[in-house]
């Protein structure tokens, strides 16, 4: 009796009516917001995309009476995976992520450390340096590189080991061009990530004679791994989408053309062929290789934080 009595004393009073409604639709109202624009901004586009793919124009008759929506099921996913120029721009994509997500992200952790470190001087101030080209467009950007690339009149045509705007130049080229871009934006979140490494653990390394390399190493890297990680994933998503600077490159040269990239090969089918059909099967095979990627990453850091 007197363990009943003192559960029932114990126990918490339930809210009234109103009030436990409320704490129940809160979450939904919190919730509506972000629902309704990930439905705008990502739901229905995906499902109008997917519902493109499945049809196909085509002249009906003699061609007078315009052309005509097709049901055609799988052909147009079929038609893009046989196409040799979709291939070939998932090759040159791949060959760029190869190189450039690893050149851009090493660098910017590399620069975070040495400002985490305090070896730079006017910290703030190379930091803004660094972080300045993130905030130039991406067209802007891409003219000016093209201006440094071009014969006879760019200053970096003449130094550099290769032909900028050569048929094998091009892709390290384009590579120059994203890792100075995106660096110092990878640079201030890896600065921030460091930020958050407790002092004291910092100050037990030091006392144990770590240096300021092997702290670096040991210590503040593996403690900002999910940090990395992340930007990983964001990176290898932006690498897939690499559309600007071979767009603009390729006013410049012919070594690019309009199906370089996927997402070149989906601008030139939707815009210049217009067949969005083909230009939404494209996208959606893109769109799924860029989440199987993805979640290929986030497993391999699930199981390295373990």
């Amino acid at each position: 009796m007197t363990v009943l009595a003192k559960s029932e004393t114990s126990a918490e009073p339930r809210p009234p009516g109103p009030r436990r409604r409320r704490l129940r639709t809160a979450p939904l109202v919190l919730a509506a917001p972000f629902a309704l624009l990930l439905t705008g901004t990502v739901l229905i586009p995906i499902g109008y995309a997917l519902y493109l793919s499945l049809f196909t124009e085509r002249l009906t008759g003699l061609g007078f009476a315009g052309p005509e929506d097709v049901f055609v099921w799988l052909a147009n996913y079929a038609e893009v995976l046989g196409d040799p120029a979709f291939r070939t721009s998932l090759v040159n994509v791949g060959l760029y992520a190869l190189i450039h997500v690893p050149l851009m992200l090493g660098a910017a952790l590399v620069l975070a450390l040495l400002l985490d470190g305090a070896v730079l001087r006017l910290r703030q101030m190379w930091s803004l340096m660094v972080f300045l080209p993130y905030a130039v467009p991406g067209v802007i950007a891409g003219l000016i590189w093209s201006y440094l690339f071009s014969p006879g009149i760019g200053p970096l045509n003449d130094v550099l080991p290769w032909n900028p705007l050569g048929a094998d130049g091009v892709l390290p080229s384009i590579v120059v061009m994203a890792t100075w871009q995106w660096m110092g934006y990878n640079m201030i979140i890896f600065y921030t990530a460091l930020q958050t490494v407790p002092r004291d653990v910092l100050e037990a390394a030091r006392v144990d004679g770590a240096g300021p390399i092997r702290t670096a190493l040991s210590i503040k890297t593996p403690m900002i791994r999910p940090t990395i990680f992340v930007a990983l994933v964001f990176t290898v998503i932006g690498s897939l989408q690499l559309f600007t600077e071979p767009l603009v490159l390729s006013s410049f040269t012919n070594s690019v053309t309009s199906t370089w990239t996927p997402s070149l090969y989906v601008y030139e089918s939707a815009f210049i062929s217009n067949d969005y059909g083909k230009a939404a099967a494209a996208s959606l095979v893109l769109a799924v290789a860029s989440a199987i990627l993805s979640a290929l990453v986030m497993r391999l850091s699930t199981r390295r934080s373990r």
